[in-house]
């Protein structure tokens, strides 16, 4: 009698380990998953640049502001003016800005900032 409520014991122990180890199993699988697939985002992202405009575009767009601070009041004002400008558009429009920027350079933690902004 002893030995076979040892042996369920035993059997339920077993049965509980082997669920636990399966989750974990589970678990990194997802976790490989989701490593592989945002390694193959940058991979795309980088291929998709090699014969365009986009990175240099975007460049000489952020490089107005700089060049404007470096002119004078009427530069700061303008660049002012701008950036509360942007400031006043709705969230949605910053947001999608913010993804066009980045999913053109390619920077994933980029997106995932302007993706979790509120």
């Amino acid at each position: 009698m002893i030995a076979q409520l040892i042996g369920s014991l035993t059997g339920l122990a077993t049965s509980v380990i082997d669920s636990k180890t399966q989750i974990k199993l589970t678990e990194a699988e997802i976790k490989k998953k989701q490593l592989t697939g945002e390694i193959d985002w940058d991979i795309e992202a980088i291929r998709g640049t090699q014969n365009s405009w986009k990175d240099e575009w975007i460049t000489l767009l952020f490089s107005i502001p700089l060049i404007l601070a470096f002119c004078g009041d009427w530069g700061n004002a303008i660049v002012a003016r701008g950036f509360a400008s942007l400031e006043a558009m709705p969230q949605w429009y910053q947001i999608a800005l913010g993804g066009i920027v980045s999913a053109s350079i390619g920077m994933r933690s980029v997106s995932k900032f302007f993706g979790a902004k509120k």
